[in-house]
C-alpha cells in the first residue's frame, strides 16, 4: 500500500517528535529523520546530494553570519556589565513604588533585549542580579521568578532579536523589516507586563511588601549616566539598519565589534573574558548551525514526499478559514513549546506552517511577529520552558519547579492578553516597517 504525501509527513514529523521524547539533540534527530526520510521515498543518491550540498549552502551563504555575530554581542554586552548598570539605574528610579522590584526588571531586560536578543542570557543573568533584591525584601519568590523569566522573552521581540533574525532567514525575509516589526510589540508587552503587575500587587500585597528604600536625585542620575552603553548599541545597530548606513547581515558584526570596543573602553573586559565570549558565542552558534542544517534537510524531505503540497490543497478544498488557521496554530505552538525548546519547535514547524500562511494570504511580517510572541510564550510555558529552567539553574537551588512554575501563570495570561490584541490590530507589528520602507 502506497502512502500518500500527507501520510508520509506525518510519519516523518511524528518519528522526529518521538526521537525528541527520548532526549535525542533536536538536530541529530532531524538530521537522522530527514536522511531515511530522503533515502526510502528518493533514494539513496537524492539523500547523499542533499546531505552534501545542504551543510554547506547554509555555513557558506552570508546571510548567515549575522546569528553568530548577534550571540557574540549579546554574549560581550553580559561579560561587560551592562544588565547590571540598567538594573541600577530602573531599581533607583522605582524604589519607592510598590512592586518597584518587579517593575525594574521589566524595564531593566526591555533595554537589554536592545543591547542582546538572547532571551537565556537575559534571564540567566537578571536572576543573578534582580532575585538577591527581591529575596531581600521579602517579595513572593515564586512570582519574583516568574517574572524574571517572562521578561527574559522581551529580547525575543525587541531588536536586534537573535530568534527574529532566525526567522527572517528560514522564511528569507528582510532581516531589518522583521526586526524593525518586532519594536513596538516588544515595548507593548513590557508596558501590559507593568500594568498586569501593579494589577495583581493591588489585590496580593504579599507578592510585594512595601520597601523604604530611597535614593537622592542625584544618585538616580548617577546611575542614569552609566547606560550610555545601551543606548550606544542601539543606535549603532538598529540606527544604522534605519538610515541604510549597512545591511541587517553586517549589523551583527558592528554591534559585536561596538559592544567589545565599549567594554574595553570602560575596562569591564579582561583579555580572558573576552576569550570566554568567544568560546561561548562559538558554542552557541554551532548549536543553532546545527539545528538550521537538521531543519532544512527535513524541509527537503517533507518537499519531496508531497506533504506540504498536500497539506496546502487539503486546507483550500475544506475551506479553512484564517480564524482557524490561526487557531490551530496558536494551539500546536503552545502544546510543542510545553516539551521542545524555542528555536527547535520554530525550525521543525516553519517548513510547512509559513508556506500555509501564504496561502491564506496573510501578511508574512504580521505573522511572522505572531509566531515570535507564540514562540516567547512557548518560551516561560510549564514544564519545559526553557527560561524557566535558565532561570532554575542560576538560582542554584533557591527557586523550585513547583514555585516558578506557579509564579509563571500571571504573566503567561498577559502573554494570551497581548497575543489576542495583536490578532485584532495587525498594525501593531505592521506599522513601522511600512513607514521605513515607505
Amino acid at each position: 500500500m502506497t502512502l500518500s504525501g500527507l501520510e508520509q509527513g506525518a510519519i516523518t514529523i511524528a518519528s522526529v517528535l518521538g526521537l525528541l521524547s527520548i532526549g535525542v539533540p533536536v538536530s541529530v534527530a532531524m538530521i537522522a529523520v530527514a536522511g531515511a526520510a530522503m533515502w526510502l521515498v528518493a533514494g539513496f543518491d537524492f539523500s547523499q546530494a542533499n546531505f552534501k550540498s545542504l551543510p554547506y549552502a547554509v555555513t557558506s551563504n552570508y546571510t548567515y553570519v549575522v546569528v553568530p555575530m548577534f550571540v557574540l554581542m549579546g554574549v560581550l554586552s553580559a561579560k561587560a556589565g551592562i544588565i547590571a548598570d540598567l538594573y541600577r539605574a530602573a531599581h533607583r528610579f522605582m524604589s519607592r513604588v510598590r512592586g518597584g522590584l518587579y517593575f525594574s526588571t521589566i524595564l531593566a531586560s526591555a533595554g537589554f533585549g536592545a543591547a542582546s536578543g538572547s532571551t537565556v542570557v537575559a534571564s540567566s543573568v537578571f536572576t543573578t542580579i534582580s532575585l538577591p533584591e527581591m529575596k531581600r525584601f521579602n517579595y513572593n519568590l515564586g512570582v519574583s521568578a516568574g517574572c524574571i523569566a517572562a521578561a527574559g522573552t522581551l529580547a525575543a521581540l525587541i531588536p536586534p532579536s537573535i530568534i527574529m533574525v532566525i526567522l527572517a532567514v528560514l522564511t528569507d525575509q528582510s532581516i531589518g523589516t522583521l526586526l524593525m516589526a518586532g519594536l513596538i510589540p516588544g515595548l507593548l508587552t513590557a508596558l501590559i507586563y507593568i500594568v498586569g503587575i501593579r494589577f495583581f500587587v493591588l489585590f496580593r500585597p504579599s507578592w510585594a511588601p512595601p520597601t523604604n528604600e530611597t535614593y537622592s536625585w542625584r544618585e538616580k542620575f548617577q546611575a542614569l549616566s552609566r547606560i550610555w552603553t545601551v543606548l550606544l548599541l542601539v543606535l549603532l545597530v538598529m540606527g544604522g539598519i534605519y538610515m541604510g548606513f549597512f545591511a541587517p547581515s553586517a549589523a551583527g558584526a558592528v554591534g559585536a565589534a561596538g559592544a567589545a570596543l565599549i567594554a574595553a573602553f570602560s575596562r569591564r573586559l579582561s583579555l580572558k573574558d573576552f576569550w570566554e565570549s568567544l568560546l561561548e558565542a562559538a558554542r552557541i552558534s554551532t548549536v543553532l548551525f546545527f539545528v538550521f542544517i537538521g531543519g532544512l534537510l527535513l524541509s527537503r524531505a517533507l518537499l519531496i514526499m508531497g506533504f506540504i503540497s498536500d497539506l496546502n490543497d487539503m486546507i483550500l478544498a475544506y475551506g479553512i478559514s484564517e480564524s482557524t488557521f490561526l487557531a490551530i496554530i496558536i494551539l500546536m505552538y503552545f502544546v510543542l513549546g510545553m516539551f521542545i525548546d524555542s528555536v527547535s519547535v520554530m525550525v521543525i514547524t516553519l517548513s510547512f506552517v509559513f508556506p500555509l500562511s501564504q496561502s491564506l494570504g496573510l501578511n508574512p511580517v504580521w505573522f511572522s511577529v505572531l509566531l515570535i510572541k507564540m514562540v516567547e510564550i512557548a518560551a516561560i510555558t510549564p514544564p519545559v520552558g526553557l527560561n524557566l529552567y535558565a532561570v532554575m539553574a542560576a538560582s542554584k537551588g533557591e527557586v523550585s519547579a513547583n514555585q516558578i512554575f506557579k509564579g509563571i501563570l500571571p504573566f503567561v495570561l498577559l502573554e494570551f492578553g497581548f497575543l489576542a490584541i495583536l490578532i485584532i490590530f495587525p498594525d501593531i507589528a505592521t506599522w513601522l516597517p511600512a513607514k521605513m520602507k515607505g
